[in-house]
């Protein structure tokens, strides 16, 4: 079955814009755990406007699930991962001004940086993964830095698929495929919803784990995140693969 770890980043924006600590993002994810979630998220960036460093730290002590920190690997970032230890580190290469990440890495210009990072979190037995997109070259690329999984980035796939333009989905297929036989496991992130998540998944040979955030935060304010949480898991659980 395909994992759901859930990104708490928009818990932190709610308690930041009030400058206390409700909701309080500790009790929210060992929420999210007890109602069956597989995981949990966060994605800290410099200016910490939503995830503080020191949540990463916080969470540590009480995510009983799988911990997955995304970010770019800059050196505050790297020393951050390496002190917590979370299961997963996913690569992401956004800037400091970016509201939210644009596109994945191009893992042939990068291909040598994203190699040391990846051998250094490696040995000290943190799980790697890269964001890319659905891409044949920077697929084979990701193969070649020795990354654990990719992470396919799905922005394009849900903006087409709500659009009805179903065969968007095929250069994600394939790309899964790929990663798959190139020996890298597989995820995926980015505009996914209770909305999509079937369709996605039906058609994405050896899915892992995805990664929602900001569509089932949102959902949840109109259906209840224990309920929403628990669709997710159902409607992942539920799938077959055609």
């Amino acid at each position: 079955m395909t994992k759901l770890s859930v990104n708490i980043n928009k818990i932190a924006t709610l308690r930041n814009s009030r400058g206390g600590n409700t909701p309080n993002l500790l009790t929210v994810a060992q929420d999210i755990e007890n109602y069956g979630a597989q995981g949990i998220t966060i994605h800290p960036r410099p200016d910490e406007r939503h995830i503080r460093y020191q949540d990463a730290y916080d969470l540590k002590e009480v995510v009983q699930t799988e911990y997955n920190i995304e970010g770019n690997p800059i050196p505050a970032f790297k020393e951050m991962v390496l002190q917590i230890k979370p299961t997963q580190v996913t690569l992401v290469p956004d800037g400091d001004e970016n509201i939210t990440s644009d596109a994945g890495w191009d893992t042939l210009k990068n291909q040598e940086f994203l190699k040391e990072v990846i051998a250094e979190f490696q040995h000290a037995g943190i799980r790697t993964s890269i964001f890319v997109d659905p891409v044949k070259e920077m697929i084979e690329g990701a193969a070649a830095t020795g990354t654990d999984r990719i992470e396919l980035y799905t922005e394009n796939f849900a903006v087409e698929y709500g659009k009805g333009k179903m065969d968007v989905v095929k250069s994600y297929a394939a790309a899964a495929e790929l990663a798959h036989d190139l020996g890298m496991g597989v995820n995926a992130g980015h505009d996914l919803s209770l909305e999509n998540i079937s369709f996605f998944a039906k058609n994405i040979p050896h899915l892992a784990e995805v990664s929602i955030g900001h569509a089932l935060i949102s959902e949840s304010l109109y259906l209840g995140m224990e309920n929403v949480v628990n669709l997710y898991i159902d409607r992942l659980a539920n799938t077959k693969k055609s």
